[in-house]
């Protein structure tokens, strides 16, 4: 059965969804997404990510396609039209099509909305986070507003293209200071040996991950320790776990670092416990 997608209106087979050669997400890549995950039917910190959509487009001063109660039913009729029980809801919003040029095209021009799902076996994280992954670093080349979730990925597309050529599952992105930022397609974390949770601080340098913010909040109502800080590569190649966190990925153990072996070279108790209990406390709406 082919996929449904939503694309300017309409809700069309996947083989027969076309946007403009004028879109200027095709253009400029001026334009910004979000992706939820869905769990058991359930959209998870879905209002979380409608947020930072909101905010994304405030920071590009892309107008909103349409209102959050018009976007929230148009997210589950696609889920519903493609019968997604485990998977992920892709949301795509552009400035909207016009003739090429840098400059902002004028307000009348509506900005392009596209929704997409994709339904996933979770048995194959799982299996994934059980084994663990292996990471590769590669300098950060991104632009300097990373926390805007553009859809400007080019940096990141090569560093995960590096990564799998080497064998690894994710690459995390060094600094100009030799510090982690983040992966290419996650956030980055690591326990020191005293058992403090380490993930980098909120600034323009990485994205405000929702599985992040959901996991600081579960950190602390588990009181467990955690510092949000920079790290070098050199005390995470030292560190007693790591792992990484994203919606497709939720909470996945980091088990070798440039071919270095992390820990006992197994995944975390901490990591695996992190990810046992995530969708027991993270916010759930159908």
């Amino acid at each position: 059965m082919s996929r449904i997608a939503y694309v300017n209106g309409a809700y069309v087979a996947t083989r027969d969804a076309v946007v403009s050669i004028e879109d200027r997400g095709y253009q400029f890549a001026d334009g910004v997404y979000e992706v939820c995950e869905v769990f058991r039917g359930a959209l998870i910190d879905e209002d979380r990510h409608l947020a930072r959509l909101a905010r994304s487009l405030t920071e590009l001063r892309i107008a909103e396609p349409v209102g959050a109660v018009a976007l929230k039913i148009i997210l589950r009729e696609v889920l519903h039209k493609n019968k997604i029980l485990n998977g992920y809801v892709y949301i795509q919003v552009t400035r909207g099509v016009a003739p090429r040029d840098h400059v902002f095209p004028p307000a009348s021009v509506r900005p392009s909305l596209i929704v997409t799902a994709r339904s996933v076996d979770p048995r194959k994280g799982d299996a994934a986070a059980q084994k663990g992954v292996a990471v590769a670093t590669t300098p950060d080349l991104r632009w300097k507003r990373v926390d805007i979730k553009s859809i400007a990925l080019l940096p990141n597309v090569l560093a995960r293209q590096t990564a799998k050529e080497t064998g690894a599952y994710e690459a995390w992105l060094i600094d100009a200071e030799g510090m982690v930022s983040e992966g290419a397609a996650s956030n980055a974390w690591i326990i020191n040996q005293s058992g403090t949770i380490i993930t980098r601080q909120v600034d323009h340098s990485i994205l405000r991950g929702i599985t992040r913010t959901t996991l600081i909040d579960i950190i602390s109502a588990h009181g467990l320790r955690l510092e949000e800080r920079k790290f070098s590569l050199e005390e995470a190649l030292g560190a007693r776990e790591a792992f990484i966190t994203g919606a497709t990925t939720l909470v996945m153990p980091v088990v070798a670092i440039d071919g270095h072996t992390i820990g006992e070279g197994a995944p975390g108790p901490m990591a695996l416990k992190l990810r046992s209990i995530f969708h027991d406390e993270a916010a759930r709406s159908t």
